[in-house]
Formats: structure tokens, sequence, C-alpha cells
């Protein structure tokens, strides 16, 4: 009888764990549409835009005349998008100095037309209304 308890509790967990994959890839599927888009406002030069769809947590921390004067500093002199590739997407709960919730921490491969190799780690999180925004960039 203790064979069949440990059958099937070993069964349960491996369609835990396949549950658990399948919801993270969706997550980061949509976390990374999300990324996409708003990272199009930033090449854009639409830098007011990037900010007013932003999460929550990233509107609160930033002011948008902060993170314009930011953005006019450290993203412009790169010039204009020439290719840009996801490198790595990483589903996360929990992150350094940010309240535990549902995160994808996305690295793209990046070239501009000022630098030609640039890595852009951009962090979506889900809203409390459910939709994935973003909560965190950094070009390096």
């Amino acid at each position: 009888m203790k064979s069949k308890q440990t059958i099937l509790l070993c069964f349960g967990l491996v369609v835990l764990m396949a549950a658990t994959t399948l919801f993270a890839g969706d997550s980061e599927k949509e976390a990374v549409k999300a990324a996409e888009s708003w990272l199009g406002l930033v090449d854009e030069g639409e830098y007011g835009k990037s900010w007013d769809q932003s999460a929550e947590l990233f509107r609160a921390a930033l002011s948008k005349k902060k993170w314009e004067q930011s953005l006019n500093v450290a993203r412009k002199p790169l010039g204009e998008l020439v290719v840009r590739k996801v490198k790595s997407t990483k589903y996360a709960t929990s992150l350094p100095g940010a309240p535990d919730g549902e995160y994808v921490v996305i690295q793209f491969t990046t070239s501009f037309t000022n630098k030609n190799s640039a890595i852009e780690t951009v962090t979506p999180m889900k809203d409390p209304d459910g939709v994935w925004r973003v909560s965190g960039y950094y070009v390096n």
C-alpha cells in the first residue's frame, strides 16, 4: 500500500511541476510581448508614454519628468534601434528590493546606430489588474 501512495505522490509532484512550468512559460510570453511593445515607445522617443504605460510600482518610484530626463541622458545617445533579440527570460515571484509578485526578467541583445552591442534588461511585472507592465529598465 505504501508503494502505491509513494507512486501517487510522485505522480502528483510531476503534474504540479509541469503545470508550474507551463504557467511560467505562458507568463514569460505575455511579459515579452509587453516588454517589446513598451520598448517600441522608448525606441520612438516617446519617453513620457513609456512612463504612462509602466507598472504602478515604476510610476510610484520615479516621476515622469525624472524618467524622461534619465532616458534623454542614457538612451537617446545610443541612437536608433538596429536589431533587438531576446537573449533570456526568467520568471520570478521575488526580486531584490521589490515586493513579492509575478515578474519576468528579460535580457535582450540589442544593436543601436551608435552602440553596436548592448544588453537591455527589461522587467515586466503583473500589475494588480492582471496586465503585464514594465517595472524596470536598464541598458548596458
